[in-house]
C-alpha cells in the first residue's frame, strides 16, 4: 500500500535516543538502518531481531525508542530515521490527513487487540448510567475503541461513522448517558483507577501490566495490525526488504507467541 503526502514542516527539538550510532542509511547503503519504535512490544520484537537474526541476514539495526505517537513519523519524514515500527494503516492514514508527510507502508507484523479494563465491573453490561469511560484521543484508535464499546452493547454508532469521526458525531445512541473522556494513549492505563472503564491501546496495557480485560476486540479480519513504515525513497532498499522479511519470519512469530501467549500480541497473518 502506497501512501504519499505533502512534506512535513520541521519539528523543533526532536530528540532521538538511539541504541548505537552510525552514518545515515540514506547516504550509505551499507550503514545500519535506524528504526523508531514504541518500547513495548515493538521495541522488544525489534531487539529480538537485532540480537538473533539481523547479523546473519547482513543488516545492521539501530533502535530508537519513542513514547509519543507523532514523533516516529516526523523523524521518518525528515530523514532522521529510515523506518518506524509502531502503527497500523488506519493510524498512518489519519496522520497523513492531519499532519502530512511522505511514507510507504511495507508490511504488517503483529496485532495488539484493543481491550477495555475496569476495577469496578466484570462486563460492559454492568456499567451503570452516567459512568465515565476513557478512550484514546487519537482518531484512529478512538474509533476503534468506540467499535469495541458498540460490540459490547454500551452504545450504538451512526452508520456513517468512520475513522476520524469524533465522539459526539459518531454516537447514535448512548442509552446509559456514558460520560466519555478522551485522553492521550499513555494516560489511559492510569485512568483505570478512576474511570468505570478504560479502553487501552495494547502496547500501553502491556507496559502497565494491565490484566483481565472485560472486553477484547476480535482478531479476525482486524485491520489494525502494526507494521513497518519507511519513506518512498527507501521502500525498495534491500535492507528494508530484509528487515520486513525478518519481522514476518517464523522465528519472530514464535517469539511473539512465546512471550505474550498468543493473547496480548498476535503475529499478523
Amino acid at each position: 500500500m502506497r501512501l504519499r503526502f505533502a512534506a512535513l514542516v520541521a519539528a523543533a527539538g526532536l530528540a532521538l535516543t538511539a541504541c548505537g550510532g552510525g552514518s545515515s542509511a540514506a547516504d550509505d547503503p551499507n550503514a545500519p538502518i535506524r528504526v523508531g519504535v514504541s518500547p513495548t512490544p515493538h521495541g522488544e520484537i525489534l531487539e529480538y531481531v537485532k540480537d538473533n537474526l539481523a547479523e546473519q541476514a547482513g543488516i545492521g539495526i539501530e533502535i530508537v525508542k519513542f513514547d509519543d505517537y507523532n514523533r516516529p513519523n516526523e523523524a521518518v519524514a525528515h530523514g532522521e530515521l529510515e523506518a518506524n515500527f509502531f502503527q497500523h494503516v488506519p493510524y498512518l492514514e489519519e496522520y497523513r490527513k492531519q499532519r502530512g508527510g511522505d511514507f510507504e507502508w511495507i508490511a504488517p507484523v503483529h496485532l495488539e487487540p484493543l481491550a477495555a479494563y475496569s476495577k469496578q465491573f466484570k462486563t460492559l453490561q454492568e456499567v451503570p448510567n452516567g459512568a465515565t469511560v476513557t478512550l484514546s484521543n487519537d482518531p484512529a484508535n478512538q474509533f476503534r475503541g468506540l467499535k469495541l464499546l458498540e460490540q459490547g452493547g454500551l452504545i450504538k454508532l451512526k452508520p456513517e461513522a468512520a475513522v476520524g469521526t469524533r465522539l459526539a458525531s459518531a454516537i447514535a445512541e448512548n442509552p446509559k448517558n456514558i460520560d466519555f473522556k478522551d485522553l492521550s494513549p499513555d494516560q489511559l492505563p492510569r485512568s483505570v483507577d478512576d474511570a468505570a472503564v478504560a479502553v487501552v491501546n495494547g502496547n500501553y496495557a502491556i507496559k502497565a501490566n494491565l490484566q483481565n480485560p472485560i472486553a477484547v476486540e476480535s482478531a479476525e479480519n482486524n485491520p489494525y495490525a502494526n507494521g513497518l513504515v519507511t519513506s518512498p525513497a527507501l521502500a525498495k532498499d534491500p535492507r528494508i526488504t530484509k528487515l520486513a522479511e525478518l519481522l514476518r519470519s517464523q522465528q519472530v512469530k514464535d517469539f511473539i507467541n512465546q512471550k505474550w501467549g498468543g493473547v496480548a500480541v498476535i503475529p499478523a497473518s
